[in-house]
């Protein structure tokens, strides 16, 4: 038994990075690239079961990483029965980088880069296009990662610690906002609080235009039983929630605390709830939306 587990342990790995064009494929191939992992761009689909058994027979070469994308034209219908074939040879996982259509548009534009699937279409039609031709691929993916809220470094931090200590699973970050109901809900929210059960600041004339992170609003607040329970109880909640997130392989999760305006309580939740995923070990980071709309 001891044998099988150091042989196991000394097993190739390949990574097949692919997904949308502009959702990072090439940062995150650099980023394995760093960690040890031999990187090629762009292999041709035919070559990569020669490259898998390279790979698995060269002594010099335990961890692997490439790239397959839309490029590949026509051949890409060949690579979910491809993958699967190389799936019982070697140890291999495929990692699929997406993003909404509007962030990979803005990304074209502010690149200035030209679509692969060329210039005969809008590059919104382009978009469209290519997340149907992969979507057969998008459905075999070991894990999907969606990229639209990273920013070049935070997708560098999650890839590096998803793989620098040989786990699979990607560190999530998390997005916490405030917002006021009044306004609406945001539309990127994965969980919604509602904490207008608290009393509410803005009728005391005293606070009315100050925020939850004043220190005498958030005194106030604070001091109501039901507020330091609410708190606790839902750090805890979300304590439990994000390693099951995790291992499905989410991101990033965005978490919503609304009251009437968007001005005291949910300013102050969002900021107490931050503060203690921070000390559980989480990236995290606070937003307030609606912090400077009239009161």
């Amino acid at each position: 038994m001891a044998r099988q587990e150091k042989e196991a342990a000394k097993a190739p790995e390949l990574v097949i990075v692919t997904g949308m064009s502009g959702s990072g494929k090439g940062t995150v191939l650099k980023v394995l690239e760093d960690l040890g992992y031999y990187s090629v761009d762009n292999l041709p689909i035919e070559l990569i079961p020669k490259f898998a058994e390279l790979t698995k027979d060269a002594p010099n070469i335990q961890r692997a990483a490439l790239v397959v994308d839309v490029r590949e034209g026509g051949a890409l219908k060949k690579f979910p029965r491809l993958f699967a074939e190389l799936k019982r040879k070697i140890n291999s996982r495929l990692i699929f980088l997406e993003a909404d259509d509007a962030t990979l548009v803005r990304r074209f534009s502010e690149t200035r880069r030209p679509h692969p699937l060329g210039g005969e279409q809008s590059v919104v039609e382009n978009v469209r296009h290519e997340r149907r031709q992969l979507d057969p691929i998008r459905k075999i993916a070991d894990q999907t990662i969606d990229t639209s809220k990273f920013n070049v470094h935070e997708l560098r931090d999650a890839i590096k610690g998803g793989f620098a200590d040989g786990h699979s699973a990607a560190r999530i970050r998390i997005y916490i906002n405030s917002f006021g109901f009044r306004h609406g809900v945001p539309a990127d929210s994965d969980l919604v609080f509602d904490v207008r059960f608290l009393p509410n600041p803005n009728y005391i004339p005293e606070f009315k235009l100050l925020t939850g992170r004043h220190s005498n609003v958030a005194r106030y607040i604070r001091s109501f039983p039901q507020t330091m329970e609410f708190v606790e109880r839902i750090s805890a909640l979300l304590i439990y929630l994000l390693p099951h997130y995790i291992r499905e392989g989410k991101s990033y999760l965005t978490i919503s605390f609304g009251c009437t305006g968007g001005h005291h309580r949910s300013v102050f939740i969002a900021d107490e709830i931050r503060k203690r995923l921070s000390r559980a070990g989480y990236a995290v980071s606070a937003s307030h939306r609606d912090l400077n709309r009239p009161v």
